[in-house]
């Protein structure tokens, strides 16, 4: 398997897990800006952390529909690479945001069936990369990170959107390859799936995961 796979360690919240991440060959990593998630960062927390992501290697912010005022707050604290909206942002707000802030978003699109598949060419219109994600079950507090799959046949033959994508949802070291393979992702995104516990990250599991991607 060819070893150009971009790899995304989301939900990083520990200076050691940062550092597990882009030893093991990380390209993004992720903090979280969501209160209900176990992965939350407080501003300053996720600046300090910021300190110890190398050059090349992108810093994600992840936003659930965040105000001006939130991402005021959080792009004047936190050096980064990128945004991610990972809530029920519209096209129109998804567009506003890389305007005024003057970075690249992704956006997350929540998959469970073929319908859904619509809003990534949606989406394509106005974000920088998509994020395609299992859609939340619908008692879920959290829009992503709850270690659900969606169906990776409805993505078999769709390989290229108009904008660069990454596959999220469920995924695992153990998985991963199989997922990569029926969907011809060439980006992953983990969470939960490099974790002993909810919002504990696993040094060796983060190895893992990115020794499967290769």
């Amino acid at each position: 398997m060819s070893t150009k796979i971009s790899v995304k360690i989301c939900g990083l919240t520990a200076p050691e897990h940062v550092r597990a991440a882009v030893d093991a060959g990380a390209r993004y990593v992720g903090f979280v800006f969501f209160p209900k998630s176990p992965r939350h960062l407080e501003i300053q927390t996720a600046a300090d952390l910021s300190h110890l992501v190398p050059a090349g290697v992108a810093k994600v912010a992840l936003t659930v529909n965040a105000s001006d005022e939130d991402l005021d707050r959080i792009t004047a604290a936190v050096p980064l690479d990128m945004l991610q909206l990972h809530g029920k942002e519209s096209p129109e707000r998804v567009a506003d945001v890389r305007d005024r802030f003057g970075l690249p978003v992704m956006k997350a699109v929540g998959v469970a069936e073929a319908e859904d598949l619509a809003a990534i060419d949606l989406y394509s219109e106005v974000a920088d990369q998509l994020l395609i994600d299992a859609k939340p079950p619908r008692n879920s507090e959290l829009p992503g990170g709850n270690g659900l799959a969606f169906d990776w046949r409805l993505l078999a033959g769709r390989k290229y959107w108009r904008r660069p994508w990454m596959l999220a949802g469920g995924l695992t070291p153990d998985n991963v390859a199989e997922a990569m393979r029926m969907t011809g992702a060439r980006q992953v995104d983990v969470s939960s799936g490099v974790e002993s516990a909810p919002g504990v990250k696993d040094v060796d599991l983060i190895q893992a995961f990115i020794n499967a991607t290769r």
